[in-house]
């Protein structure tokens, strides 16, 4: 048992390391209530203020943004911290936000190999042919070119989305997955830049990023 932590704490903080490995991102305090038949919300923060507290774990005011932070805990090769760093359209552009929000386990394997990656929070319903629905989350590798039919975040002038990519003689044209949506045509002369390639996708289940 970790010095200073009660039966219980020492209980709900491992369920929440093995929670974060299977899964790749923390338990929500009703599932700790469910798992340890805690009846209420507050009988759950109650140790969870414990272990805030004693130094185990952080919290913010977002779902499921417990994150173990003690220095006993944080060698674990399964798991790594990537911030989620704003929205993204997947439908017309939108202007990406740029400002760091929160940081979001992932799987290590996810990562592997990318430097500074990062993830990006879906707007619209332009690629649900790929499977990326609407407040899913996109993991980048940061990378400024790309190959026919990569599927990148790009800024067209001031605004970003997320397209499949194709390059023309004369133009580039970022395609949708979804035939509600029209092709966006991108003229040499237009301003356009490759943020990323998209490497991973985080389903949003029961509002986790909301």
């Amino acid at each position: 048992m970790a010095k200073g932590l009660t039966t219980r704490q020492q209980e709900i903080l491992d369920f929440i390391l093995e929670y974060v490995d299977s899964e790749g991102y923390p338990p929500s305090i009703r599932e700790i209530g469910a798992k340890f038949e805690i009846g209420s919300l507050r009988g759950v923060t109650v140790h969870l203020d414990a272990l805030e507290r004693k130094g185990f774990i952080s919290r913010s005011n977002t779902p499921r943004s417990i994150k173990v932070i003690h220095p006993l805990f944080m060698t674990s090769s399964k798991v790594s911290m990537v911030p989620l760093i704003g929205e993204i359209a997947a439908g017309l552009p939108i202007t990406a936000e740029e400002q760091e929000h929160d940081m979001i386990a992932v799987s290590a394997d996810l990562v592997r190999g990318i430097d500074n990656p990062f993830l990006l929070k879906i707007k619209g319903e332009s690629m649900i042919g790929e499977g990326i629905l609407p407040k899913d989350l996109v993991l980048i590798k940061p990378q400024q070119v790309a190959n026919n039919n990569d599927l990148v975040a790009v800024m067209v002038e001031d605004e970003a989305t997320i397209k499949r990519i194709f390059f023309n003689k004369n133009s580039i044209t970022l395609m949708p997955s979804n035939p509600d949506f029209q092709p966006i045509e991108v003229p040499a002369d237009q301003k356009l830049a490759v943020i990323g390639k998209v490497v991973g996708l985080l389903r949003d289940y029961n509002g986790r990023w909301n």
